[in-house]
């Protein structure tokens, strides 16, 4: 018989989508989403920089790239944090996102 991790099905133990203190967690999914999107449109932007050579130089691109990966990394990680806790996933609520102040 084939060895099956069960590390990332979906668990009957806990509800799908526990929120936070009774509440739903808009404002963390809110700055996720916001990360993600600014991430990678700085990215796109990077791109644009330094190939078209708009906005700068090769230099003023190469940054804007880093900087964007950098906003980018922290946002595809908490909304796949967050997507998982709302399809109920085993391991995963949305306790489990950081917290935005």
């Amino acid at each position: 018989m084939a060895y099956v991790d069960h590390t990332f099905s979906i668990g009957d133990d806990e509800p799908a989508g526990t929120p936070i203190d009774g509440r739903s967690p808009v404002k963390e999914i809110a700055l996720a989403a916001a990360c993600l999107g600014l991430g990678s449109v700085s990215m796109v932007a990077g791109l644009v920089m330094m190939y078209h050579r708009v906005g700068g130089d090769k230099a003023h691109g190469i940054a804007f790239m880093v900087l964007g990966g950098l906003v980018f990394m922290p946002g595809i990680y908490q909304s796949r944090t967050a997507y998982y806790a709302y399809k109920g996933y085993k391991g995963v609520s949305f306790t489990s996102n950081l917290a935005a102040a």
